[in-house]
């Protein structure tokens, strides 16, 4: 995929994050600014970098990452506690600013990219966006609102990383004030251990 330089220039936009949050697997809560590899919006498709995701509040980050699509047509909204203690949150804020090419608003329309790249539930395009970016601009990554709740979403390549970033200590997403709230606002009850 070839892109139009001048319009990726004009994109590039310099974004200082403050307290936003990365909600991760507890088991690599001992590396909060940990990247790897997957199967994820704007992952690598060839292994080529690897990346975060940071969620502008945890309402977000909680929807990116435990719910998604898995209550798609339920009545019944419910996740198991036991689930939500795999997972942990930190709070992630930039030193000095990041360099992310924009892609809220016209970005995908102004490239000629389908708006499933950021917006769709399949994830190839993304994907093949993503590479595209990384490998013809110098971007540390990219900006893009959620598609689940609209909000400001952060992709990290590697080489932002850690960079200008500092991370708080991984704490269990069940232990945090605003996790009860972040479920209610996204319909779904917490439900104990028995």
């Amino acid at each position: 995929m070839i892109l139009d330089l001048n319009i990726l220039a004009d994109l590039a936009v310099d974004f200082t994050p403050r307290a936003y949050v990365r909600v991760t697997p507890m088991a690599r809560s001992l590396t909060p600014l940990g990247a790897g590899f997957g199967r994820t919006r704007f992952a690598s498709p060839t292994n080529g970098f690897k990346v975060i995701y940071l969620a502008q509040d945890l309402t977000t980050g909680v929807a990116e990452t435990l719910i998604r699509d898995r209550f798609q047509g339920r009545a019944r909204r419910k996740l198991l506690e036991v689930e939500a203690d795999l997972w942990g949150a930190t709070e992630v804020t930039a030193a000095a600013p990041l360099t992310l090419i924009d892609l809220r608003t016209t970005g995908l329309l102004r490239l000629g990219v389908s708006t499933d790249a950021a917006r769709g539930k399949a994830q190839s395009q993304g994907r093949k966006l993503s590479q595209a970016i990384h490998d013809q601009t110098d971007a540390q990554g990219l900006l893009y609102s959620s598609r689940l709740t609209a909000r400001t979403c952060l992709c990290l390549y590697d080489r932002a990383l850690p960079g200008p970033l500092q991370a708080t200590p991984v704490i269990e997403v069940s232990c945090l004030v605003g996790f009860v709230d972040a479920l209610r606002e996204l319909n779904v009850t917490l439900i104990a251990k028995s």
